[in-house]
């Protein structure tokens, strides 16, 4: 359901940039999990963990891939253990603890993951294509003005 759909016109208008903004994503983010799903037969999840790994080539502990994507370890080690099997990461000794290890892409790894990263780009250009370049430049402006704003409110 459109979360916009249940406010009214009435409604505070901070309230409906809100919800404005959460169905945008909302169907932004279905779009892509579909087309990952058809195009990659992958998850968002599994994405974002691959996204990880290769902002980080040296690889990651799983407690570290548990912070950046705000999951529990036990979300973590089930992709990780799926990854792995398809032969997309590897688990490599931690020199300094002898009880972790470290995460990172392979070779497959990386080749699968910079595909779906290219398609994902070509999915949200497309999927904002609506906007010219000038109205990016200034939706941009103004969600860092309220980025900013919740950042020293929740401070």
């Amino acid at each position: 359901m459109d979360r916009e759909y249940i406010s009214r016109q009435d409604d505070h208008r901070s309230l409906r940039v809100w919800l404005r903004l959460l169905t945008c994503t909302q169907l932004i983010e279905r779009n892509v999990r579909s087309r990952l799903r058809e195009q990659f037969a992958t998850t968002l999840p599994r994405f974002d963990l691959m996204a990880q790994l290769e902002r980080h080539r040296e690889g990651l502990k799983m407690n570290e891939l548990s912070r950046l994507l705000m999951v529990t370890g036990g979300n973590v080690t089930a992709i990780v253990d799926q990854l792995e099997k398809e032969g997309l990461v590897e688990r490599m000794d931690e020199p300094d603890d002898r009880r972790a290890f470290r995460i990172r892409l392979t070779r497959a790894g990386e080749k699968t993951f910079a595909e779906m990263a290219r398609a994902h780009e070509e999915w949200v250009a497309e999927l904002l294509a609506g906007l010219t370049r000038r109205e990016h430049e200034e939706l941009l402006r103004l969600l860092a003005k309220v980025k900013q704003h919740a950042v020293e409110t929740t401070s």
